[in-house]
């Protein structure tokens, strides 16, 4: 209630009481006089003294009221100068006007007229883009900022701690990394137990010097396999080095005569151990499925950094598993009403061969069985292949377009995808998600994307193509196999173009599929009439080798015209050719394809891996050969990015 409406009521109320008083004394004295006069002296000194009390309060109430207003606007003053918080006023042309004294340390000393840059660059681009909240970084300390430009007022409030907390906390947090020996039960059997326990301790010992460097926990949990625990901030240190214990162990292991390698699998950003350890180990099953001897450090969001992979994959001289795969595929084959058998699109001599080893595997099954083929694209490699099957009516009842194999597929039918794991590469991809079960047989290293849960996996990167993968298969299945010539020629001419006639990844099992092939009927001259190429492919090929040049420490380059087209195989040829030549360590082509992409070409013989150098493109393949497809650039520009990627490798850059 304001002051002078108290000040008035409380007079009414006082007024009314003495007139009550009045009355009453009156009243009394009309009775007995003696009364009333006393009456009235009473009240005589009660009005005194309520006019004195009154009085007082007024004014205790007013230098209250006073004393409060001066208190209020002094606290206000000291909050403006004294609180840790930056306040700026500026005008219309973004100059400083006003600032609290917490401001004078980022100011000059006649600051008063000068632009609002003088605190921050950033500053004046925010408020001309109307940007309210934001966080600058002035002087190693980090601000909160809120912009309020109808006052033209800037408050700057400091967050830095709160970052420096959060940054340590991220530092801190762990991460489950699984270290493991690739190829130790295959290097070390037969082994004298004396060098065998040499090895280990030299290998063991770098491991520990490695843990304490960079203060990881290590134990050996088997003979082959150790878990690491450490923090992000170690890891981040281990990630600078590129992981350089996979060349410490393959140098102290090379002084024992033998070729042990190392595969790590990092999984970091899971608040759960339970769920840090699931990562790590999906991590180590992503690198040993790209050929091992390298790392693969995953995040929770799915993202994947590699580092290593510099050495071929060292073929297993076991074949344990893949008779036990053979068996595995036999059950699922036996337990499915059909199968679909599907590669990858514009499919190659080797992904037709292995589809053809797939249904020799449901045919001598019991089981219906169907290769996917899109007649609309064809790969022109396999044409002379395709009309020889044409011409199989067995063979050909089998093969169906995308449509059909849609409408074939039911809720009890197997797909089988070969010489490929992405979906995206897929014939058609819309079979992946219509039936339940899915398995990939593949022999490329293996890359991030990857066909969601498939009931088996049979991805072995040392194998020469998928071709020997199935001829494996085929050797042990329980029923004896009888195969078509036709179809032992095309497995081994699968085999044959991925090896480019056994002359590149041909390690014995290769040769000992191609043995199983020949003695089942396979036309060693028929691969050749298939494998024949004409002489306008040739003399194509000739001019893209033509423009070649050395762009640097061995990398041959060669670049087609901007306005021609070839196709995908002529491509991959011009780079094998071309890295038949001399001091030629690896080979890139570039070309445009008819769908205007540019399409990349990499091969090598394996002292540098083309497979790293093709996946900072976007790509992948192997350690020796890879490739890539650019979208929306030139040719120029594609070859620019290539020279880039070429530098981060030759510099020590990776992958994600």
């Amino acid at each position: 209630m304001p002051r002078f409406l108290l000040r008035r009521w409380h007079g009414y109320h006082v007024v009314a009481l003495f007139a009550v008083a009045v009355m009453t004394a009156i009243t009394l004295s009309m009775f007995q006089w003696e009364l009333g006069l006393i009456s009235l002296f009473v009240i005589g000194l009660v009005m005194i003294f309520t006019a004195q009390a009154r009085g007082a309060f007024e004014q205790d109430l007013e230098s209250y009221i006073s004393t409060l207003s001066h208190r209020v606007n002094k606290a206000g003053e000291e909050a403006v100068k004294q609180m840790p918080i930056g306040i700026v006023l500026y005008n219309a042309s973004y100059q400083i006007q006003w600032a609290n004294p917490y401001m004078m340390a980022y100011l000059p000393d006649e600051f008063l007229g000068k632009s609002l840059g003088q605190i921050s660059d950033e500053l004046v681009p925010l408020i001309e883009r109307g940007e309210r909240e934001e966080e600058l970084t002035i002087e190693d300390k980090h601000y909160h900022v809120s912009i309020r430009p109808e006052e033209r007022l800037v408050y700057f409030f400091d967050v830095t701690e709160t970052r420096e907390t959060e940054a340590l906390y991220q530092e801190e947090k762990t991460v489950i990394g699984y270290v493991y020996l690739d190829n130790y039960d295959e290097v070390t059997q037969g082994m004298d137990d004396q060098i065998r326990s040499r090895l280990m301790s030299q290998v063991t010992s770098t491991l520990n010097q490695w843990a304490n460097q960079y203060d990881i926990m290590l134990r050996s949990i088997s003979n082959d396999k150790f878990i690491a625990v450490m923090n992000e901030r170690s890891l981040e240190e281990v990630e600078d080095t590129r992981f350089g214990i996979l060349d410490q162990i393959r140098e102290v292991t090379a002084k024992e005569k033998v070729a042990l390698t190392l595969s790590i699998g990092v999984g970091k950003g899971e608040p759960s151990l339970r769920e840090l350890g699931a990562l790590a180990q999906s991590s180590l099953d992503l690198a040993l499925g790209r050929g091992g001897d390298q790392v693969a450090v995953k995040e929770r969001s799915g993202k994947v950094r590699f580092y290593g992979g510099k050495s071929n994959a060292m073929e297993k001289r076991t074949r344990v598993r893949a008779r036990v795969i053979s068996h595995a595929l036999r059950d699922f084959v036996i337990e499915s009403d059909k199968v679909i058998i599907m590669g990858h699109k514009n499919p190659d001599m080797d992904a037709i061969g292995a589809a053809l080893g797939v249904l020799k595997i449901a045919e001598v099954n019991d089981t219906d069985a169907y290769i996917v083929m899109d007649p609309a694209d064809n790969n022109p490699d396999v044409n002379k292949l395709m009309e020889e099957v044409e011409d199989h009516d067995y063979l050909w009842a089998h093969f169906i377009t995308p449509e059909e194999a849609l409408e074939e597929a039911g809720r009890h039918t197997l797909l089988v995808v070969v010489d490929t794991h992405k979906p995206s590469l897929v014939i058609e991809s819309k079979l992946l998600n219509q039936v339940e079960r899915v398995i990939v047989l593949d022999h490329h290293r293996r890359g991030e994307e990857f066909i969601k849960d498939p009931v088996l996996v049979y991805m072995e990167p040392y194998a020469s193509s998928t071709s020997e993968l199935v001829t494996e298969l085929l050797e042990y299945q329980p029923k004896k196999v009888s195969m078509d010539v036709l179809e032992a020629t095309a497995m081994l001419a699968g085999i044959m173009v991925d090896t480019k006639s056994f002359a590149i990844r041909t390690g014995s099992r290769t040769f000992d599929a191609a043995s199983f092939l020949k003695s089942n009927g396979a036309d060693t001259t028929a691969v050749q009439t298939l494998l024949k190429e004409d002489i306008e492919q040739y003399v194509k090929r000739s001019r893209l080798i033509e423009n070649a040049e050395i762009y640097r420490d061995g990398m041959a380059v060669a670049r087609a015209t901007e306005d021609e087209t070839n196709d995908q195989v002529l491509i991959a040829q011009a780079a094998d050719t071309l890295l038949t030549m001399n001091d030629v360590r690896a080979s890139f082509v570039l070309s445009r394809l008819s769908d205007g992409r540019v399409s990349i070409s990499a091969r090598s013989l394996g002292d540098v891996n083309v497979q790293l150098i093709m996946e900072a493109l976007g790509g992948g393949g192997h350690l020796t050969n890879a490739a890539t497809q650019l979208e929306n650039i030139t040719l120029q520009e594609g070859e620019n990015q290539l020279q880039q990627a070429i530098d981060e490798y030759l510099e020590g850059g990776t992958t994600s």
